[in-house]
């Protein structure tokens, strides 16, 4: 598959070379420094590209960047109709100390809105960047930790499962895009447990149901 990842910072620089060392091909685009985008395509024998090249080159593309940066990206993308659009973004402020939507709204549905011609799934964005080369690293090796992955679009959803699968995690398909509303709020509890807490950043979750 290509992959257009829009935004090469932690995590789309993760999950790009997760990615690209199952056998995708990625592009990278959009960063601060272009010579990024040169060095992350160097490393995993990708490209480097602008935003509309990516979308346009791509068949699913990830939004990974600051919530701050979202409409420049989309701008930039274009309509992205008929396009899988996978986003790993929370609507954090500036700060990164709080979300910006909810709690009857989330940054997907309001994605989602902003690109309705898009095909939309969330995912990743409850697992720190820190996690995806160990996770990537450890699979086969026993129960794949998860991602919750949700969205209204079936064609999406089955993309990022796939693509999580790839990365080494267990998709755990959590509904539709308004899941956003509650998953958006965990994924700040997961910060706080891999930043915030004794053991490093790498965090991974499983969730279990029990038979009596």
């Amino acid at each position: 598959m290509k992959i257009g990842i829009l935004g090469s910072g932690r995590m789309g620089g993760a999950l790009g070379r997760s990615w690209a060392a199952a056998g995708h091909e990625v592009m990278f685009a959009y960063a601060r420094r272009p010579a990024k985008l040169s060095a992350l395509a160097a490393e995993t024998g990708g490209r480097a590209g602008t935003v509309a090249e990516a979308a346009e080159w791509a068949d699913a593309v990830l939004l990974a960047v600051h919530w701050t940066r979202v409409d420049e990206v989309l701008d930039a993308a274009g309509a992205l109709a008929g396009k899988v659009v996978l986003t790993c973004c929370v609507p954090l402020d500036e700060a990164d100390s709080g979300l910006v939507i909810g709690p009857d709204d989330s940054g997907a549905e309001a994605l989602a809105r902003m690109r309705p011609k898009a095909l939309v799934a969330a995912c990743f964005n409850t697992n720190p960047s820190e996690s995806f080369a160990p996770v990537f690293a450890a699979r086969g090796q026993g129960p794949a930790p998860q991602t919750l992955v949700y969205g209204d679009a079936r064609a999406a959803v089955d993309v990022a499962s796939a693509l999580a699968r790839d990365a080494g995690f267990e998709p755990l398909e959590a509904g539709g895009l308004s899941t956003g509303r509650f998953a958006e709020p965990f994924a700040m509890v997961t910060a706080v447990l891999a930043y915030g807490t004794p053991g490093g950043p790498a965090l991974t979750y499983r969730f279990e149901k029990l038979r009596a």
